[in-house]
């Protein structure tokens, strides 16, 4: 992609998932031909410090549900977006979304495609968003789809739902899974734990920290075995911050999140789900 296809509203959507200089913003998407979590990752290797280190707003605005069946045996969370606040922000398009999630828990849905084609009343979901559709004259639709199976599922709504989460567990632990879905909404972490983060992610974040340390004036002529060290010491700080059950506790901040899920009864999370608005 050329500087000339790359649009303003390409620019604007990475300034504000980044934080990062419109400038800055334009030469990141020149530099990756387009490839906005490259670009965010251009712009972490330059040493800014960006807002979104994972892009997770997929909608710029809508409602966000999670819920869980009545056993909690199973939880969904779907996006319903829109274009403006001002829709979603109304009631009618709250009770919206949340018939297109009573679709998805009636109907055992799995997938988003599944759920399009899902009966909601004497319609498919598809034909209520085309409907919804003509009558605001907003752009909508079902952004996304998620769901959690476990022994036992928390959900939670955050923030005039603006933030769902599902907690799989591997036993019944109604408060400790709402106290932790909590938690997850307000820290974003990437995976349950070290050993869940995904390599791909792990050798994301091992460039950007190598290239940082290259641009330091400090490290040249470091050998590479030091830096190799280096590296991992980071990495050790990255699990930390970024993982879930290695968090300092958000409700108490002298344990860790691993130490509160074993004084509830030595719960295991073995999967979340965390879908936000952007």
């Amino acid at each position: 992609m050329s500087t000339a296809t790359i649009s303003a509203q390409d620019i604007n959507k990475l300034r504000q998932a980044t934080g990062a200089g419109m400038m800055d913003c334009r030469k990141a998407l020149t530099e990756t031909n387009g490839d906005f979590e490259a670009a965010i990752d251009w712009l972490r290797k330059q040493g800014q410090k960006v807002a979104a280190k994972r892009s997770d707003r997929e909608a710029k605005e809508g409602v966000v549900i999670a819920q869980t069946t009545a056993d909690n045996k199973t939880g969904i969370v779907v996006c319903v977006s829109c274009e403006t606040d001002f829709v979603s922000k109304n009631a009618d398009f709250v009770a919206f979304g949340q018939t297109i999630a009573d679709a998805a828990i009636a109907n055992n849905v799995k997938t988003l495609e599944e759920l399009m084609n899902t009966a909601a009343g004497n319609s498919t979901v598809a034909e209520l968003v085309n409907d919804k559709l003509a009558t605001i004259g907003e752009k909508i639709g079902v952004t996304k789809f998620e769901r959690v199976d476990a022994a036992y599922v928390a959900s939670y709504n955050h923030g005039a739902y603006r933030i769902g989460v599902l907690v799989g567990m591997d036993k019944e632990a109604a408060d400790a899974g709402k106290d932790v879905a909590m938690q997850i909404a307000a820290l974003n972490p990437v995976a349950v734990d070290a050993a869940s983060v995904s390599a791909d992610v792990i050798a994301r974040e091992k460039d950007i920290i190598l290239e940082l340390m290259k641009q330091d004036p400090k490290m040249a002529g470091k050998p590479e075995e030091m830096l190799s060290k280096i590296v991992e010491g980071k990495m050790g700080a990255f699990f930390k911050e970024q993982t879930l059950t290695a968090q300092s506790f958000v409700k108490d901040g002298s344990k860790t999140v691993a130490d509160f899920l074993k004084e509830s009864g030595d719960v295991k999370v073995t999967e979340f789900k965390r879908v936000a608005l952007g």
